[in-house]
């Protein structure tokens, strides 16, 4: 897979209230690129209210793609803004390429960080979960039914990964229906991650890895991280296409979705179809190991970690539903 361009993108879109958007594209990993937002209020030469939402991941890359692409929304756009009168910053949940550039910016910046109640503890202490994912790492392998080689050990590396290279403080915990310094209101959006928010700006909505144009955002069980799984992504789902009046939405990565309820009606389907698939493929009573190689017969390591996340997210629902039914025959468990 090729390296991604580190060369940042600025887009801008301007609200009927006269706010301004800037989607910031940036190089988060060598395969990966993420968006932030700058959004400002107020005239150009001199506004009086200014967010930084999300920060890109903890890379020298990631860091300097951030500087790039803010300074061009200053030099080439006219906005008057600055590090030191930045008036908040935003986390929308915290994954490694959102959060993790927040002690860098924060070298930068005194502004007040918000992000929702549950993320706090990892923000604030990213070593904790890290410490705890690692502690459970072996039972997570057994639970999975993956044999012991490559994929067993990739697992226990990652339980040890951090969100971030270390902590900083959140000001304001948020919860879903707070409305967030008189300009964004904020929607609690589980399932991708438990603590994952989208916000809502006039006709924008910024959904985060909830809602993107290309792909189904990376599922885990509940069990394996709270708050996540298909039955919170769709009651999410269901949440978001409640909302009235939003006319594009703007995903942390990838395009801006003027048919966002369309990709929302597209991302249904594809769950009901892997869904399917799944009950497709239990023939015999088998491990979530088992049933990601029947799913996925030419599994590459470089997408195996995800897809048995998902498999073990889709057997979850099935599992609650009464679809499946679970067995654990000493540390053995299987699904049929």
């Amino acid at each position: 897979m090729p390296a991604v361009s580190a060369v940042p993108t600025v887009t801008r879109h301007v609200t009927a209230s006269g706010a301004r958007l800037y989607t910031v594209g940036i190089q988060a990993f060598e395969h990966l690129r993420v968006n932030v937002f700058l959004v400002l209020v107020g005239a150009p030469e001199q506004p009086t209210y200014t967010a930084l939402i999300d920060t890109g991941s903890s890379s020298g890359v990631s860091q300097q793609g951030l500087l790039d692409g803010l300074r061009q929304v200053r030099e080439n756009f006219g906005e008057a803004w600055q590090w030191a009168t930045l008036s908040r910053i935003v986390i929308t949940h915290p994954h490694p390429d959102h959060v993790g550039g927040l002690p860098f910016v924060r070298t930068l910046t005194a502004a007040p960080v918000a992000a929702h109640a549950l993320a706090v503890p990892v923000i604030e202490h990213p070593e904790r979960r890290a410490e705890a994912f690692k502690l459970g790492a072996d039972a997570l392998v057994r639970r999975l039914g993956v044999p012991e080689g490559e994929y067993a050990e990739r697992l226990r590396r990652r339980a040890g990964n951090r969100m971030s290279p270390s902590g900083v403080g959140v000001e304001t915990p948020l919860r879903g229906g707070d409305t967030l310094d008189d300009v964004f209101e904020v929607i609690h959006t589980p399932g991708h991650e438990g603590a994952q928010i989208c916000l809502r700006l006039g006709e924008i909505l910024f959904s985060a890895d909830h809602l993107l144009p290309r792909n189904s955002p990376p599922l885990m069980p509940g069990w394996m991280l709270p708050g996540s799984g298909l039955g919170p992504y769709l009651a999410s789902l269901d949440r978001i296409e409640a909302l009235e009046g939003v006319d594009l939405a703007l995903g942390s990565h990838d395009e801006p979705m003027p048919d966002w309820r369309g990709r929302v009606d597209f991302l249904r389907r594809r769950y009901a179809d892997k869904l399917r698939g799944v009950l497709g493929a239990v023939s015999e009573p088998q491990t979530i190991y088992e049933l990601t190689c029947a799913l996925h017969p030419r599994l590459r390591p470089a997408q195996a970690l995800l897809l048995l996340d998902q498999t073990a997210a889709l057997v979850e629902y099935l599992t609650e539903r009464g679809e499946l039914h679970e067995t654990r025959d000493g540390e053995r468990w299987t699904y049929r």
